[in-house]
C-alpha cells in the first residue's frame, strides 16, 4: 500500500479548501452567526471580568462605598452566568453544526462513490475510501467544532486583552508582554517538532490499519500455514513504532507546555516588580495592577490552545484535500448526446469493432465484431484472459469500450442510461456478493416493487426453496456479512433467485457452475435453463461440458474473436476450440 496520501499534512489554513467547506455551512448559516455572535459575548464577559475587579479596588474598596461594591457584586454574577450560558450556547451550536455539516458530507461522498466508474475501484482499495468517509470526515468534525469557530475566539481575546491593557497602561502593558517574542519563538520550534511527530503517527496507523485489514481477511490462510506467531511479530513491531511515534510527540508536548507556563510566571513578575514600583510611586492604582494579574495570565491561555490547534488544523486541511480529491473524480457519465429511453429491450446485442484496454494501452479486446440476436443463447470462450470477463463490462457499461460501438436493439448503449440499460441485463457472478440482511432482502435488494410472491416464486423456479425452507425464519433469515453462513451453491442459487425476480430481458452468466458440487450443480444447471427461457443469454464458461446446447459459440483468443460456430461445428474445424475442448477432455475430443 502507498501511504504517501496518508503522510501530507496541509497547510494550516488553506482558503480555497475553507471556501468549498463554507458550501456546506451555507445551508446552516443562521446558527453559524448565532454562534459568532455568542462567541464575542463569551469574549466580552472574559475582558470585562478583571475590569470590575479593578473599579471594586480603586473605586469602591477605597472610598468605602458598600451600596455600589454590592452592586458591582451584582453585576459580576450577571457577566458569570451570562458567560456560562454563552459558552454552553456556544458549544452546542458548534457540536450541532459540526454534526449536521458532517452528517452532509459524509452523505455526499457515499452518493458520489456510487456514481463512479469501475476503473476508478480499481486504483483505489476500498480501505483508503473507507478511511475518507470515516477518519478524514471525522477529522474535519473536529475542525468544525472545535477548531476554527475556537481559533477565532482565542485571536478575538487575545486582541481584546492587548487593548485593554494598553488602553489601562500602555507602558505596564508592553513591559508584560516582553516575553512574547520568546513565547512564538517556542511555539514555532514547538509546531515544527509536533507536525513530524504527528505525520509519523499518522503514517505508522495507516501501517497498523492496512496490517490489520489483511490479517483478518486472509485469518484462514494464516490459521491453516501456522503463520499466527510470524504475524504476532510482525504486528508488535508496527505496533511499537506507532507508540514510539506517539511518545514523541507526548516528550514535546511535555517540554512545551511547561515552558509556556514559566514564561506565563515570568510575565508576571514582571508586572509585580514593574507595576509594584509605579504603585510605591503613586503612578499606577492597585487596581490597574490587580486587573493586570488577571488579564495576562487571561492572555497566555488563548496562546497554548492556539499552538495546541496549529496541528489539529493541518491534519483537518489534509483531510479536506484528499475528501475534496476523491469528490472531484468524474462520475460516470450516465448517457451521451440525446438520450434514448428504453420502455423494453428485445435482447439484441451487437458488438462493431469494438477495442478496448483498462489502462488505455494494452488492449484486451481488439477489433471484435459479433451480433446477437433476439432469444438467442452464445457461449464466450477462452484461455484466461482471452477478454471474456471484459466483454460482459462492457455490455454493462461498467467500462466504455476504447473505440468503436455497441449496440442493444440497434441503438448505441452510450446514449442509453446505465440504470436503465443494467435494469434490462441479469447477471449471475461466479464469485456472488451476499449482502448481511435477510434472504429476502439479498433478492430484492431493496426494491419495494418486487413483491414477497414475487419473491418465493422466484426462488422456486430456480432451487432456492429447497434450502431456504430449511432455515430458521425462511426468507426473513438474517444472513452474515457475504454470506458467511451459505455454502458456495446456496449462495449461487440465490443470486439466480435474484436475477429471476428482476426479470431482466438479457440474461449473463459468468462461470456460474464452478466450485459446486455434482448435486448442486444439478440444481443449477436447472436454474439456468429457468433463467434462459425467453430471453438473449450469454454465457462465459471454462467448463465446455456445460455449452454444447448453446444456439452458438464465440471463441476469443488474445483479444481476437478467433472462431464462431456451434459446438460440433468448432469442434470439425480442430482449431483453438477444438485444442481447449482436448486438454479438457483428452481422447474424447478426437
Amino acid at each position: 500500500m502507498n501511504y504517501h496520501e496518508e503522510e501530507i499534512l496541509g497547510k494550516a489554513f488553506d482558503s480555497r479548501l475553507m471556501r468549498r467547506l463554507l458550501h456546506f455551512l451555507w445551508p446552516f448559516k443562521w446558527p453559524a452567526l448565532a454562534s459568532f455572535g455568542v462567541l464575542f459575548v463569551i469574549s466580552a464577559a472574559e475582558l470585562a471580568g478583571p475590569y470590575i475587579l479593578k473599579l471594586v479596588i480603586d473605586d469602591k474598596l477605597v472610598t468605602g462605598d458598600y451600596p455600589g461594591l454590592v452592586r458591582l457584586a451584582i453585576f459580576y454574577v450577571f457577566i458569570l452566568i451570562m458567560q456560562a450560558a454563552g459558552e454552553y450556547g456556544y458549544h452546542f451550536l458548534t457540536l450541532w453544526l459540526g454534526q449536521k455539516i458532517m452528517y452532509d458530507i459524509r452523505l455526499k461522498i457515499f452518493t458520489h462513490i456510487q456514481k463512479l466508474p469501475l476503473s476508478f475501484f480499481d486504483r483505489n482499495p476500498v480501505g483508503r475510501l473507507v478511511t475518507r468517509v470515516t477518519n478524514d470526515v471525522e477529522t474535519l468534525n473536529e475542525m468544525l467544532a472545535s477548531g476554527v469557530v475556537s481559533i477565532l475566539g482565542d485571536i478575538i481575546l487575545l486582541i481584546g486583552i492587548v487593548i485593554v491593557m494598553l488602553t489601562l497602561d500602555w507602558q505596564l502593558a508592553l513591559a508584560s508582554l516582553t516575553v512574547l517574542p520568546l513565547m512564538l519563538l517556542v511555539t514555532d520550534i514547538f509546531r515544527k517538532k509536533v507536525r513530524e511527530a504527528y505525520r509519523k503517527t499518522r503514517t505508522r496507523l495507516a501501517r497498523i490499519n492496512s496490517f490489520l485489514q489483511e490479517n483478518i481477511s486472509g485469518m484462514s490462510t494464516v490459521q491453516i500455514f501456522n503463520r499466527e506467531e510470524e504475524n504476532y511479530r510482525r504486528f508488535e513491531k508496527l505496533n511499537d513504532d506507532h507508540r514510539n511515534a506517539n511518545l514523541e510527540s507526548l516528550r514535546y508536548s511535555s517540554v512545551f507546555f511547561p515552558v509556556i507556563s514559566f514564561l506565563a510566571t515570568l510575565s508576571t513578575a514582571l508586572i509585580f516588580w514593574y507595576g509594584g514600583l509605579r504603585v510605591f510611586d503613586n503612578i499606577l492604582s492597585l487596581g490597574v495592577l490587580v486587573a493586570f494579574m488577571q488579564y495576562i495570565r487571561r492572555f497566555f491561555m488563548p496562546l497554548q490552545d492556539l499552538a495546541d490547534k496549529y496541528n489539529m488544523m493541518q491534519a483537518a486541511m489534509a483531510s479536506g484535500e484528499r475528501v475534496f480529491k476523491l469528490l472531484d473524480e468524474p462520475e460516470q457519465v450516465s448517457f451521451v448526446g440525446l438520450r434514448h429511453r428504453m420502455v423494453a429491450a428485445k435482447g439484441k446485442i451487437e458488438f462493431a469493432n469494438v477495442s478496448f484496454a483498462y489502462n488505455n494501452k494494452d488492449h484486451v479486446l481488439k477489433d471484435v465484431s459479433f451480433t446477437i440476436q433476439p432469444g438467442e443463447k452464445v457461449a464466450i470462450v477462452g484461455a484466461t484472459g482471452a477478454g471474456k470477463t471484459s466483454i460482459i463490462s462492457l455490455i454493462n457499461r461498467m467500462y466504455e469500450p476504447t473505440s468503436g460501438k455497441i449496440l442493444l436493439d440497434d441503438v448505441d448503449t452510450a446514449s442509453i442510461a446505465v440504470e436503465d440499460l443494467r435494469s434490462r441485463i441479469g447477471v449471475v457472478l461466479q464469485d456472488v456478493f451476499i449482502f448481511s440482511g435477510s434472504v429476502e432482502h439479498n433478492i430484492t435488494l431493496g426494491d419495494p416493487s418486487i413483491s414477497d410472491f414475487a419473491v418465493e416464486t422466484a426462488a422456486k423456479r430456480v432451487n432456492a426453496e429447497r434450502f431456504v425452507e430449511k432455515l430458521a425464519d425462511r426468507y426473513q433469515h438474517e444472513l452474515t456479512e457475504r454470506g458467511s453462513n451459505l455454502s458456495v451453491g446456496q449462495k449461487q442459487l440465490l443470486s439466480f433467485a435474484r436475477a429471476l425476480a428482476y426479470n431482466p430481458e438479457i440474461l449473463i452468466l459468468d462461470e456460474a457452475t464452478s466450485s459446486v458440487d455434482t448435486e448442486t450443480e444439478h440444481l443449477i444447471s436447472d436454474a439456468i435453463r429457468t433463467l434462459m427461457q425467453n430471453r438473449t443469454s450469454i454465457i462465459i464458461a471454462h467448463r465446455l461440458s456445460t455449452i454444447k446446447d448453446v444456439d452458438w459459440i464465440i471463441v476469443l483468443h488474445k483479444g481476437h474473436i478467433r472462431e464462431t460456430g456451434t459446438h460440433q461445428q468448432l469442434l470439425a474445424r480442430r482449431d483453438v476450440y477444438y485444442r481447449l475442448y482436448q486438454l479438457q477432455f483428452g481422447a474424447e475430443a478426437a
